[in-house]
């Protein structure tokens, strides 16, 4: 063979094996999920849990308005969830928290602005409860898992969404605050696979939340939105979709995130997830449920709690206090309330997702 055929030969195994690993090498859209991220406990006056460090909490305008600032996070787009932190046994009666708007400042790199407002049942503004609140954006595909967001408008406008497989999410308006959600592609088993948060967006007291939830070539959902009257009442909302994925997006970093449905008592068993045991275990009840994430405290490190009522009712819920570590473990503790704020036995959903 002639140097020539020779050098040819080995500059087309070389071009081959560098296209090869172009083809290979994850684009930066599908990298990592999420592109942008936050999320903090607002208790007692004090910020804790915050990633990435450095999050505040002012307040803004009339008490029980407050604006969170993600330092460096700011990104169009993405959704917002936030639960009230409210022990109503010590303070009755239950409260609740919703996000109002959110968007990236213009400092270089900018920030993220969350607003945050807290309600009495009676739709007055209430400074007295705390809140967790998380922030994520994400972009591209990616594998292991299955994950899936939209900010859908009161008349189904979607403004910001994802889906982990790349296919369109669709909203439907099906009446008075009543929306049909399809996150197509996420297929599994069913009947009820993975877990679901759902907040409400608005300037006025509102409260959204899942009431039915099918499991199949796609995860399809049911959310209703109501007034301070436990009136159906259209809203902007925010719903996201997690299976072995933590809330915020990316798994696997982090290795310790979970998940329950309590229906009361255990849903199916895809609903109750835990990245490191298995499962987890709850128990209580009115007023009260304990959650136990098993091996997620993860030295310490800093996580985020979310809840949310499900069923076809205006019965809210919310964490009676902050999340803590015991051990090696996470215990969350969740409270449920009727319209007026009174304690009540209800389905819900719990999910914790840790930094690690």
């Amino acid at each position: 063979m002639s140097i020539k055929r020779v050098l040819a030969r080995i500059a087309a195994t070389l071009l081959a094996a560098v296209l090869g690993a172009v083809a290979l090498a994850p684009s930066a859209a599908d990298a990592a999920v999420p592109d942008r991220f936050g999320f903090a406990l607002w208790s007692g006056g004090v910020v804790s849990q915050s990633v990435p460090p450095g999050i505040s909490v002012t307040p803004s305008g009339p008490p029980g308005r407050w604006l969170v600032k993600i330092p460096g996070q700011g990104i169009a787009g993405g959704v917002v969830h936030v639960t009230a932190v409210h022990d109503a046994v010590a303070t009755p009666n239950g409260r609740f928290c919703q996000a109002e708007k959110w968007g990236p400042d213009s400092s270089v790199p900018p920030n993220e602005l969350v607003l945050v407002s807290c309600w009495r049942t009676t739709g007055v503004l209430d400074p007295v409860p705390g809140f967790s609140v998380q922030f994520s954006a994400s972009s591209g595909p990616v594998g292991g898992g299955l994950y899936g967001y939209m900010f859908n408008s009161p008349t189904c406008v979607i403004a910001a969404t994802y889906n982990s497989v790349g296919a369109p999410n669709n909203c439907i308006h099906a009446g008075p605050g009543a929306y049909s959600v399809t996150f197509n592609g996420l297929a599994t088993a069913g009947p009820q696979d993975g877990s679901v948060e759902v907040t409400a967006v608005n300037s006025v007291a509102a409260r959204c939340k899942p009431v039915s939830w099918s499991s199949g070539p796609s995860q399809s959902f049911r959310v209703f939105c109501y007034n301070v009257a436990g009136v159906l009442t259209d809203s902007a909302f925010t719903i996201t979709y997690q299976l072995k994925r933590s809330l915020y997006g990316p798994a696997f970093p982090p290795t310790r995130f979970g998940y329950i449905y309590n229906a009361p008592g255990a849903g199916p068993p895809s609903t109750n997830y835990n990245s490191v045991v298995g499962a987890n275990a709850w128990g209580g009840g009115p007023p009260v449920w304990t959650v136990k994430y098993y091996q997620l405290s993860g030295g310490g490190a800093p996580g985020n709690s979310q809840a949310v009522a499900f069923g076809p009712n205006p019965n809210f819920c919310g964490l009676s206090r902050p999340w803590l570590a015991a051990g090696v473990d996470i215990v969350a503790f969740v409270n449920c309330f009727d319209n007026t704020g009174n304690p009540v036995n209800d389905r819900f959903t719990n999910s914790y997702s840790s930094r690690v």
